[in-house]
């Protein structure tokens, strides 16, 4: 009886060492960062914080694993869509919104979104986020040192019905040295029946012309999305590049009978990127990374500092990015390159069972997730001119199957494992 008992309390004792790995549920897709506001002028301004459709979270209130704060949803938020987002959390976390759970998020280094229309009442809500301890996607985090339950900046913002999801750019130079920039805007509807809107564009130079400018009308129904598209030629000299980082403005607004629903006012850089005969192309040009490696927190402020020491391009280290830091970039023009929140290195180098997780096929959808999330929220930043998928995680099936599924994605920017050790799944990017 002793025996028996011993064993029972054994494994009793490790289910409180061990959480089980739950995958993501019930989030958004991960999408470049959109901000809306209720007049153009607003939009134009672009100053962030509260307005009428944004209420930022004016912080966390902590109890053992489980953060929490209250967030108002007004009248005025009636027949839209109410959208959640969280910068990151420091680790695996379930979502629940009046003491119900809304979503569960494996990888809480990317900022997330969270349709939580049916859950949220008009007036006053509770919004927990229970973060799951001991993380059970510890073994892929070797950089992180027991972390204390925290997450960072979060706001519920007000879309429309049929609301803009996503932007992304392509842009292509052509035989006589200027480029063609194709904007791609991503349009979601949440009805289930035929919802019909509008959506006006305008782009303009860095100076404040108008280089094209336009509407299309959409009816999408059955919680579809479709890309409304349109093209715009750049002329050589306005690309985006270190040593003249010029952007441009994107306006949109969406219409829905007769009345404008949301304006959202985007900067975008054009600018190719590519890798040519082992060397890193951009606009066509070939050009040396003089490289510093950061952590994704490092302060916005002191990037200049690094341009005066002569670095063009910070490598991320894994973990959550802050959007200051990519915008500021974008700004002064210094490339980066994106770190999926992938490191192993604890783990060993063995791909036999039990060794490193970049072997285990039990983990192809974490890994998976990662570099899909870090690709998607920071590609719209002209600055980032390439994608790490791992860092220190020896090699196997899930960083081959990684990077297959990067590369379906037909983006001409670099998918890079700089430990892949000359296996395939690493494209070149010479760093200095």
């Amino acid at each position: 009886m002793r025996i028996i008992l011993s064993i029972i309390a054994l494994f009793s004792a490790g289910g409180l060492l061990a959480q089980e790995y739950v995958p993501t549920c019930g989030r958004e897709l991960p999408r470049s960062r959109v901000t809306v506001y209720p007049t153009a002028q607003e939009a134009a301004a672009a100053a962030g914080g509260k307005n009428r459709y944004v209420t930022p979270l004016d912080g966390w209130t902590r109890q053992g694993n489980t953060l929490s704060a209250p967030f108002t949803v007004p009248f005025a938020w009636i027949n839209r869509q109410v959208i959640l987002r969280i910068d990151w959390v420091s680790g695996p976390y379930t979502v629940r919104i009046n003491g119900r759970e809304a979503a569960c998020d494996a990888d809480g280094n990317a900022p997330a979104e969270y349709n939580v229309t049916r859950l949220a009442r008009e007036g006053r809500n509770e919004l927990e986020i229970v973060v799951a301890e001991p993380s059970p996607t510890a073994v892929l985090e070797s950089w992180k040192e027991s972390p204390v339950p925290a997450a960072g900046p979060a706001l519920v913002m007000s879309q429309p019905t049929l609301r803009v999801r996503d932007v992304e750019t392509r842009t292509r130079i052509g035989e006589d040295g200027d480029a063609t920039a194709e904007v791609g805007v991503v349009l979601k509807t949440h009805s289930l029946n035929p919802r019909t809107s509008r959506l006006r564009y305008t782009l303009l130079s860095p100076s404040g012309r108008t280089v094209t400018t336009g509407s299309k009308e959409l009816t999408l129904d059955m919680r579809r999305e479709d890309t409304v598209r349109f093209l715009a030629r750049i002329p050589y000299d306005s690309l985006w590049c270190d040593t003249l980082p010029t952007q441009y403005r994107l306006q949109l607004a969406t219409q829905h009978d007769g009345r404008y629903e949301e304006y959202l006012e985007l900067p975008l850089g054009f600018r190719t990127a590519e890798v040519r005969d082992g060397r890193m192309t951009i606009n066509g040009r070939e050009v040396a990374l003089r490289c510093r490696e950061v952590p994704g927190s490092f302060p916005a402020s002191e990037v200049a500092s690094l341009r005066a020491e002569g670095y063009n391009t910070l490598r991320l280290l894994p973990g959550p990015v802050s959007e200051a830091l990519l915008d500021s970039c974008d700004a002064r023009g210094l490339y980066v390159v994106v770190q999926a929140p992938v490191d192993t290195r604890r783990s060993g180098d063995s791909r036999r069972v039990g060794g490193n997780p970049s072997n285990d096929p039990a983990w192809r959808e974490a890994y998976a997730e990662r570099a899909a999330n870090s690709y998607h929220t920071t590609k719209l930043h002209p600055s980032v001119i390439a994608f790490s998928v791992a860092t220190h995680s020896a090699n196997g099936i899930n960083l081959y199957e990684s990077y297959l599924a990067m590369k379906r994605l037909h983006e001409t920017r670099p998918f890079v494992y700089p430990e892949a050790g000359g296996e395939w799944n690493s494209d070149p990017l010479p760093l200095e």
